[in-house]
């Protein structure tokens, strides 16, 4: 076995780790783009673009957030504080244990802040510092970086490496209450951002986010099983047996990545070829792996509970074609990439196989998003 550790490196230059999350920013504000098209084809839903769209807004404050933190990175800041640690090989995303001590360090933002002096107070010192003393103020310069790190931590609504459940209501069917249960993780197995979205009918005397009994279960048992190692199937056949007066009839997840970029990760397969021959420059050369796998009910059976009691199991359809479905555990599988103009260009020329059914999400000098 290899140890993953192996995979993950430091950006220790200032220029490197600068243009790193700066291109993170540019994909981020694209996904919202993406989002936004795939609601008009009618892949997913207007409730459900709100969803994903603010955990999309959420890695869009986390990037920032580091960004901050790791501003001066390879200067001479007076103190050693590090470098971000991102997964070069499987992901090309920061590693899980940052955003462990991003969570962290949000506990203590509050009395960081009370200790430092105020952003107005580090620009007057450092104007005086290079005036009065013709110096570079590095270390004010990292101070006033820390200070806005603690700021956007004080913000909220990041991206964590646990977002816990939250309900929305969508309607009723028949007597029974709908809801949309939606949470996020960072695997840290394959550090990646995944967003779990999953439908659910309640049959229950107290609505499930009102209960005080049943919610707190719920959120738990979705938190333990949302690793990106289980099929859609496992985890919502466990779900039915676990809550008789619940039922699933739709799990979605989506996951974000990988990132590849001939400048900063070495994956292997036909996308690092295409970048590296694509020879973008600065700020195009990135790829944005997009997979949504789709779990749907298709039918209820019924069950003996003890005695004189039944209680209704779902019917999980699995993908027919190829017997695909049972080695996904899904209905519907879909894989998508999002890339700029001039690698789009090399692989509809290259056109390796593998990407006759991946949906391309083409970013053009604009900004705008197309779909190919």
């Amino acid at each position: 076995m290899t140890d993953p550790a192996h995979d993950h490196v430091g950006l220790t230059d200032t220029f490197a780790s600068r243009r790193y999350f700066r291109k993170f920013e540019v994909i981020t504000v694209h996904l919202l783009r993406v989002a936004a098209n795939m609601q008009a084809e009618g892949a997913i839903s207007k409730e459900e673009v709100k969803i994903v769209s603010r955990y999309l807004s959420g890695l869009l404050y986390t990037f920032r957030a580091l960004s901050m933190k790791y501003l001066l990175v390879g200067r001479d800041t007076g103190r050693f504080f590090g470098s971000l640690a991102m997964d070069r090989r499987d992901s090309g995303f920061p590693v899980a244990a940052e955003l462990m001590t991003m969570a962290n360090d949000a506990q203590q933002a509050q009395r960081h802040l009370e200790n430092m002096p105020s952003e107005a107070q580090l620009k007057h010192d450092m104007v005086r510092q290079i005036i009065g003393e013709q110096q570079v103020p590095t270390r004010l310069q990292f101070a006033l970086s820390q200070r806005l790190y603690y700021e956007e931590l004080m913000k909220g609504e990041l991206f964590w490496a646990r977002n816990d459940p939250e309900s929305i209501w969508i309607g009723n069917t028949g007597d029974r209450r709908k809801f949309m249960l939606h949470w996020a993780v960072y695997d840290s197995q394959i550090n990646l951002p995944v967003i779990y979205l999953m439908e659910v009918e309640d049959s229950g005397k107290t609505a499930l986010p009102k209960d005080e009994r049943r919610w707190p279960e719920v959120q738990a048992h979705l938190m333990a099983q949302s690793l990106g190692g289980l099929k859609l199937v496992t985890i919502a056949k466990g779900f039915d047996q676990d809550f008789d007066d619940l039922h699933p009839k739709r799990l979605k997840r989506f996951h974000v990545g990988p990132m590849y970029s001939s400048a900063y990760t070495e994956q292997s397969g036909p996308l690092r070829q295409v970048l590296e021959d694509a020879g973008a420059p600065e700020g195009q050369d990135w790829a944005l792996a997009w997979t949504t796998e789709e779990l749907e009910s298709e039918d209820v059976v019924e069950e003996r509970a003890g005695w004189f009691s039944t209680v209704e199991r779902e019917v999980f359809a699995l993908d027919p074609f190829g017997g695909r479905g049972a080695e996904t555990g899904a209905t519907h599988t879909q894989r998508s990439i999002i890339l700029p103009q001039r690698p789009f260009q090399v692989l509809a020329e290259q056109d390796p196989p593998g990407f006759g059914d991946v949906r391309k999400f083409v970013v053009s000098r604009s900004g705008q998003v197309l779909r190919y």
